[in-house]
């Protein structure tokens, strides 16, 4: 039996045997399996959910009596947005961004009803997920476990007779890296075997889910690699100790905390409030379709006159209400897409000089490579932003077609007691409105959004690994 493998089954013995060690590689395995199955539970529950309430919408929206195509358009439309096959893994952004838009005319809304917006301070301290596990629990039990793999030795005296028995630095060192491993992946096999439920699911991707294990395999790797070579550097448990912990509440808690406050204070985004009024202010200066003197829409009806070859709005074979409506809606949908691509441009800076931070943190590296994976970061809530707002457009835009084509202007400007009968159309028209179907990100597209932080990973990865040979060679000549 090689010095390696004997080292290797000599430190996890002594780990089994230690009580303390025993139970806390027990219980963080039980909570990876509880955190898995809980996650899987909630996020079912979750997709069930949000498809009854798009049915329930849906059906809402059809079953509409006949009626003018302009109620229709302010009656509006709620429509979700289905979690990805692997959101129960890292749950990201998507409990505080919301899952649902409600769509009407004239208005872009935000996405709403997050969980946590409506979950109470008990449920969102309570929320686990096999991502939290093994991003912020599982190294600092790795810390409690590995602080002493070679700084005990030191201590008691035992290094030197191990390499004098024949043992080489090498064989020390990589036993007892090769030990401290499997332990992190016993730590792992409850969330590769819910990631593996996961990756079978429909419209999964085995690539990314496989991309998505080897993000954490280098980032437990990684600490692995950092607790034996402090452990190898410093001479005493107790200072490795502290010296491991402090590492891992700056890597994992206070550098992730602190790097979103520094990108919204680097690159402020607007508020809702200063949203709004930047763009009420727009839409007055850019026209008003209700003002007979404005000169915009002046100029639009005698487009509209000149194209169809009559002098008066009453002549036209199409009702100029709902000209007056598409135009309209054009031009606010427009203003309404340069403001979205406006913030969505800082939010994406933001995330851009977050992700630097990951040169301090690989946590940070792992966390944006997680949620990009499982499709919970920001651009896929800013795809389905923009995928909700093409559907609005849309709808909105045939609804006022429909008003155009299917509502007269003498019966829409008329008055009589029998005026609003002759307004209304045919409730098929709405019926046959194709229904929204969110489109998820294609497996490529998350892969090449993982490729920054599986790189970033791969260099912390490396520069421990070297790390550790270095220290290693101070304890005796390598062999």
């Amino acid at each position: 039996m090689s010095a390696f493998v004997s080292v290797m089954r000599n430190e996890l013995r002594a780990m089994l045997r230690n009580r303390t060690a025993l139970a806390g590689i027990v219980l963080l395995a039980m909570l990876g399996l509880v955190a898995t199955v809980v996650s899987l539970h909630h996020m079912q529950s979750a997709a069930d959910h949000r498809a009854r309430q798009q049915l329930a919408a849906q059906e809402a929206f059809d079953a509409q009596p006949d009626r003018h195509p302009h109620r229709v358009v302010h009656y509006g439309h709620f429509v979700y947005r289905l979690p990805s096959a692997l959101a129960a893994f890292d749950a990201g952004v998507d409990p505080f961004t919301g899952s649902s838009m409600f769509l009407e005319g004239h208005r872009q809304n935000t996405a709403n009803f997050g969980d946590v917006m409506q979950s109470s301070i008990l449920t969102r301290f309570g929320q686990l997920t096999p991502a939290f596990v093994l991003q912020i629990l599982a190294p600092l039990v790795l810390v409690v476990l590995g602080h002493g793999l070679l700084a005990q030795e030191r201590e008691r005296g035992t290094l030197r007779q191990l390499m004098l028995q024949g043992a080489s630095t090498r064989a020390i060192v990589g036993g007892k890296l090769a030990a401290l491993c499997a332990v992190a992946a016993v730590f792992m096999l409850p969330a590769l075997a819910g990631l593996a439920v996961m990756a079978a699911a429909p419209g999964a991707s085995v690539a990314v889910a496989a991309a998505l294990a080897s993000a954490y395999a280098l980032y437990l790797l990684l600490w692995c690699a950092v607790i034996a070579a402090v452990s190898a550097l410093l001479a005493r448990r107790r200072d490795a100790l502290l010296a491991l912990v402090a590492v891992w509440a700056l890597s994992a808690l206070l550098v992730p905390r602190v790097a979103p406050d520094v990108a919204y204070a680097a690159l402020p985004l607007p508020d809702r409030l200063q949203t709004d009024v930047g763009i009420g202010r727009d839409l007055r200066a850019m026209g008003d379709s209700h003002n007979p003197d404005d000169p915009y829409f002046n100029s639009f009806r005698q487009r509209v006159l000149d194209q169809y070859g009559v002098t008066r709005i009453e002549d036209l074979p199409v009702n100029y209400r709902g000209l007056m409506a598409v135009e309209g809606e054009r031009l606010t949908s427009s203003l309404f897409e340069r403001y979205a691509a406006h913030s969505a441009q800082i939010q994406h800076r933001q995330n851009t000089l977050v992700g630097g931070f990951s040169l301090l943190s690989p946590s940070i590296a792992l966390r944006q490579a997680s949620m990009a994976a499982a499709a919970t970061d920001l651009s896929a809530h800013l795809g389905f932003l923009d995928q909700a707002e093409a559907f609005r457009y849309a709808m909105v835009q045939q609804l006022n077609q429909l008003q155009a084509d299917g509502v007269s202007f003498a019966d829409d400007t008329a008055q009589d007691a029998d005026a609003d009968r002759r307004k209304r159309v045919d409730a098929s028209h709405w019926r046959a409105i194709p229904r929204f179907d969110f489109q998820p990100q294609s497996a490529g597209t998350l892969l090449r959004a993982m490729a920054p932080g599986l790189l970033v990973l791969a260099g912390w990865c490396l520069l421990a690994l070297l790390l550790l040979g270095r220290v290693a060679r101070r304890l005796g000549v390598a062999r």
